[in-house]
């Protein structure tokens, strides 16, 4: 009998204490099971393009790229929106210069980047909002990509499409089931900053709820096998 007021009272209070969260926990996990990862990535909104270089549309070679940017360094010859373009490093800047013609066309202008980002976006709603980006940036966006432009379309899911101002490339694709994923998972990990899951009051949660398993476990064997057990003697009596 004492084992079981003692089983009952840790158990009662413990989960008092650890309930809520475990209500969190079954909701943000069945949030993030329940949607495919692909399209929480955002993959279904952009579309792959697979596009080769043509040559015959090169009329800035190399070698004049080379003395107009003399300290150029990892250039590649790569596709934006259809035409060649050649893009680089120098110094600590980024450059994307037209490979028909030698036009820099960094940093993208507001026009040249929402053209970027419905070339990129898969979707056919309108442009709704679009914003130059050079300082802190979004959680949804890393410090890295900046400067960047975002382009909002118009869609129940609100997507968002990232284009670097530097060098036009896809730096970021978002949306609204995304950012509720990202809320949930730093529910989930009980980190609300960093969503790391190594932190102290997810560890100390677990303890407590990991505990609070063990009585319940002690109560309902005791409740359950031990109740049954004197019954079957009271009726042997």
């Amino acid at each position: 009998m004492k084992l079981l007021k003692t089983s009952r009272k840790f158990h009662r209070w413990l989960m008092l204490f650890v309930g809520v969260q475990f209500l969190i926990w079954s909701i943000s996990g069945a949030y993030m099971v329940i949607f495919d990862i692909d399209y929480i990535h955002g993959d279904s909104l952009v579309v792959n393009h697979q596009t080769k270089v043509e040559v015959s549309k090169i009329g800035y070679p190399l070698a004049q790229l080379q003395r107009r940017y003399p300290d150029a360094k990892d250039i590649a010859l790569e596709v934006f929106i259809e035409q060649p373009v050649y893009r680089f490093h120098e110094n600590d800047s980024q450059y994307l210069v037209s490979a028909v013609n030698g036009t820099q066309l960094s940093p993208l202008s507001q026009n040249e980047a929402v053209r970027a980002a419905k070339h990129y976006y898969r979707g056919h709603g309108k442009v709704v909002d679009v914003s130059l980006i050079t300082t802190q940036p979004p959680t949804e966006l890393s410090s890295r990509a900046l400067p960047a432009w975002r382009v909002n379309f118009e869609h129940f899911s609100q997507p968002s499409i990232y284009v670097s101002a530097q060098t036009g490339k896809l730096v970021g694709k978002r949306h609204q089931f995304w950012r509720i994923f990202d809320l949930m998972f730093s529910f989930h990990v009980m980190d609300y900053q960093d969503e790391d899951p190594s932190n102290q009051l997810l560890f100390w949660v677990l303890l407590f709820a990991i505990l609070a398993a063990i009585f319940g476990a002690i109560l309902s064997y005791l409740l359950i096998f031990r109740g049954s057990k004197a019954h079957q003697q009271a009726g042997e009596l």
